[in-house]
């Protein structure tokens, strides 16, 4: 009987040693291999047709903080498995991050998630120069937990919102903690907002339609809103976890 007991304790134990050296850092750096590699890569078409990634999947190379020359970790974004992640930790004036390149006209696609509550967004034609926020200049596709987000919202600050300005069309988001994928087209002024396969928005810079919104909008004390043909492309860290992976560029002549 003591030598059955033994054996049973014996190999419960030898059981529990593989599982728990199954989730060490091996484990976990097997599993952020496997995510670099099945995501964050280009097709041989996507290679032939110009597209380049913005994100590798192990690096922030390509990035800095808004108006500062790198990226530390007091900005919060990370590599992790596979994603270009937040801790969530930013503010009005901080935390938010551009690309080292600017850009003119493009296509931009990525995939994303948000956490529960959260808000986050894409800005592009972003500027610098004496801007204190990356929303002073560039317009934004919004990136929001409509379900679950408790502050108060109008419906141009919905999910592919252009931010502030363009509602979306009935936007098929799914909900916090599930991918969603976005698409931009900026194309001589002409703007597309795409979610998950659907066009939900659609507008034209510097029409006097636009300038018309524009004065009537939260923008209209800010006089370089969308004024730029060319400029950075920013992710926002509005104080919560947001995550991205696959995002790819194809610039457009």
């Amino acid at each position: 009987m003591q030598k059955n007991i033994f054996f049973i304790l014996s190999l419960a134990t030898a059981f529990f040693l593989l599982v728990a050296s199954g989730c060490g850092p091996r484990t976990e750096r097997v599993a952020e291999e496997e995510a670099v590699v099945k995501h964050n890569v280009l097709t041989e078409d996507e290679k032939a047709e110009g597209w380049e990634l913005l994100f590798d999947g192990r690096t922030t190379s390509g990035w800095r903080g808004f108006l500062k020359d790198d990226l530390t970790i007091d900005e919060g974004w990370y590599p992790h498995q596979g994603m270009l992640a937040t801790q969530g930790t930013g503010g009005t004036f901080s935390g938010d991050i551009v690309t080292e390149r600017q850009f003119e006209n493009f296509i931009l696609t990525t995939d994303w998630r948000i956490s529960e509550g959260g808000k986050s967004g894409i800005f592009y034609l972003v500027a610098e120069n004496d801007y204190r926020a990356i929303f002073h200049t560039g317009p934004g596709y919004r990136i929001m937990d409509d379900l679950g987000y408790t502050g108060q919202s109008e419906d141009t600050e919905l999910t592919a919102a252009n931010y502030g300005m363009h509602p979306p069309s009935d936007p098929p988001v799914k909900p916090a903690g599930e991918w969603n994928t976005a698409r931009i087209v900026v194309d001589n002024g002409h703007v597309e907002h795409w979610l998950n396969g659907e066009k939900v928005v659609e507008y034209q810079l510097w029409t006097d339609e636009w300038e018309e919104l524009v004065a009537e909008s939260k923008w209209a004390d800010y006089p370089g809103y969308g004024r730029y043909s060319g400029g950075h492309i920013a992710l926002q860290d509005a104080g919560y976890q947001v995550w991205f992976r696959n995002m790819k560029i194809l610039e457009l002549d």
